[in-house]
Order: structure tokens, then C-alpha cells, then sequence
């Protein structure tokens, strides 16, 4: 017994046309071009998010260590005054972070000053995207 397609069967049952695949591929490559700097802009604003997120915690973690010792770490101590207790600190009851240190997103460390500049108690500051002081846009440095 021989069964008869449809002509639309028919037609699948062929395949497709090397046309029908280069409009295929063409709408692909279009909104691929159209998707892709949207979702690159978005990772590079959750990158800097993320910077201001570690930041906030750094500078909640060098606020504990002032309220234990009296005062900030100086710049020579740094931020590893946070995780280890320095020399000839007594009052230090940490440590202040969980772990290690965190690199910036771009990884990078966290630079810091103490006194900051314009009469700061401290600065803490990421290079951005670029690693190096200046640059604007995604390069631009995140300073808390």
C-alpha cells in the first residue's frame, strides 16, 4: 500500500532551500547585532555595581576597626589591617572581613589612602576597568 503526501509534507520532507538558510542565518546575524551591546553594556554596569558593593563593605569593615582602635589604618598598613591585626595594635578585635581581601571585578586591589585627599579621613578607590589612574566611561575609576 503506497500513501500519498500532502504537497506541504512533500515540501518538508526536501529540506530547505540554501536561500531559505542565508535569510535564516541574515535575521540571526541582525539580532545578534542588535542584542549584543545592549547585554555587553549591561555586564559592564554590573561590574561597577559590584566595585560599589565591595567598596560598601570595605568602608563598613574600616568603620568597625576605627571604633575599635581609636582610628583608621594608616595608608602603610592599608586594608590588610582589616584581615590581620598589625603590629603594636592592641585594640584591634578582628578580623573585620570574612576571608581575604577582595579584588575590584576587574581584578585589581582595592587602593587606599589614609588621610584621603580634601581633607577625608580615608579614600578608598578602584582603577576601573583599565587598571590605571583617569579614564572615563568604563575605565573610570569608581572612588568611595
Amino acid at each position: 500500500m503506497k500513501y500519498k503526501l500532502h504537497p506541504f509534507m512533500r515540501r518538508l520532507a526536501r529540506g530547505f532551500t540554501l536561500v531559505e538558510l542565508l535569510v535564516v542565518i541574515m535575521i540571526i546575524g541582525l539580532l545578534t547585532g542588535i542584542v549584543a551591546p545592549r547585554l555587553l553594556g549591561q555586564i559592564s554596569k554590573s561590574e561597577a555595581t559590584t566595585a560599589r558593593a565591595q567598596m560598601d563593605a570595605l568602608d563598613k569593615a574600616l568603620l568597625a576597626y576605627r571604633t575599635d582602635t581609636g582610628h583608621y589604618p594608616s595608608t602603610a598598613q592599608g586594608l590588610k589591617a582589616l584581615t590581620a591585626q598589625p603590629s603594636g595594635e592592641n585594640r584591634w578585635r578582628g578580623p573585620y572581613l570574612r576571608g581575604e581581601l577582595p579584588l575590584d571585578p576587574w581584578g585589581s586591589a582595592y587602593q587606599f589612602r589614609s588621610p584621603g585627599n580634601n581633607g577625608q579621613d580615608f579614600e578608598l578607590l578602584s582603577w576601573g576597568k583599565d587598571r590605571a589612574p583617569g579614564g572615563s566611561g568604563d575605565d573610570a575609576d569608581l572612588v568611595f
